[in-house]
């Protein structure tokens, strides 16, 4: 894959902020690639229109050292949740991600219903008319 086609990537960062691990992160127009390990590599596709939600955290070492960590929830089989873990400029690298996860729900008309099973969509409207 062609290094231009990367909209970001960075690395997990561990000690002292320095990206001293060997999982990578990086976000193309379609998909966030996440590769992990050294000997034995696995590397994660996620494709943006599954993701549902997007949550940013910070602790008081993350704050010291200028990182934060990206917690996003998919409709993906393989990473129903996954973390964007120890990343430089996490508020922004949120926002660009929330950004195209959203042009690309529009672009494909995917909206939340997508992800939710057939029984939990039946569970909801049964609810709903009991309500009433």
């Amino acid at each position: 894959m062609d290094p231009e086609e990367y909209i970001w990537k960075d690395r997990k960062r561990i000690i002292f902020g320095l990206p001293w691990s060997f999982t990578r992160y990086r976000l193309l127009s379609d998909k966030l690639i996440i590769d992990t390990g050294l000997f034995s590599r696995t590397e994660d596709e996620i494709r943006l229109y599954r993701i549902v939600d997007i949550t940013l955290r910070r602790s008081l070492w993350e704050r010291f050292f200028g990182l934060g960590t990206i917690r996003c929830y998919s409709g993906d089989q393989t990473s129903p949740e996954f973390d964007i873990s120890h990343i430089k400029r996490p508020k922004e690298i949120k926002e660009k991600l929330s950004e195209m996860v959203e042009r690309k729900r529009n672009e494909r008309r995917v909206g939340v219903r997508e992800f939710m099973g057939v029984d939990d969509a039946y569970d909801d409207i049964h609810d709903d008319f009991e309500n009433i």
